[in-house]
């Protein structure tokens, strides 16, 4: 399987031979489904906290007699039902992480890859660097490439191109150790360095 190399420019260039390993996988949609799940589930913070009736403080003493006020039986105010009681069912701290194997999470990465390949969505990049610091330099750069919402993978993201892309939207520069399934979907276009390509068929 073979893809042209694109300059910097937006020239194609010479073919670049890819792994069929990683890039010519059928889409194993159920797999990708239970890793981005994981993964999402992995970011959330958990640290919701409420009061059940016995943590909340006071409402020791009975508000009122059991019989003969008329009102309904009452022994603490720190009832779930009152105004600054507890909460019936209380949010906890807990941990949503799920257990992901390393080989499920790699095939789900290569099921990715290769639909991104399918769906002519990866491109291969000779290159990604800007010579000074400049959001412009990078966008001009972007444009000669025809892309408006891209994830730019290269081996190692420098100072200038990070504080270059680092305003820009829908536009995302990671080197190849950030990888994660949810960015590989979420953008119309990923491209890929020269670099960056052989480290991942390794990796991967």
């Amino acid at each position: 399987m073979e893809l042209s190399l694109i300059t910097p420019g937006g020239q194609a260039g010479e073919s670049v031979s890819l792994s069929q390993a990683i890039f010519g996988r059928e889409f194993n949609y159920d797999l990708v489904h239970q890793i981005v799940v994981a993964y999402q589930a992995g970011g959330r913070q958990g640290s919701s906290a409420q009061k059940t009736r016995s943590e909340v403080s006071g409402g020791g003493a009975k508000p009122w007699r059991q019989k003969g006020t008329g009102r309904a039986r009452a022994g603490t105010t720190r009832s779930p039902i009152w105004v600054g009681g507890g909460r019936a069912f209380a949010a906890k701290h807990r941990d949503y992480s799920q257990k992901v194997n390393k080989k499920m999470y790699k095939a789900a990465i290569r099921s990715i890859f290769s639909r991104l390949v399918t769906d002519d969505k990866l491109v291969i990049l000779e290159n990604m660097a800007v010579e000074s610091p400049k959001t412009k330099l990078f966008k001009n750069t972007l444009a000669s490439l025809g892309l408006s919402s891209a994830l730019v993978i290269c081996l190692e993201v420098s100072e200038n191109l990070y504080l270059a892309s680092r305003n820009v939207p829908h536009v995302n520069v990671i080197d190849v150790a950030m990888i994660d399934p949810v960015s590989l979907l979420n953008f119309d276009k990923v491209v890929l360095t020269k670099d960056a390509l052989k480290l991942i068929e390794e990796k991967f």
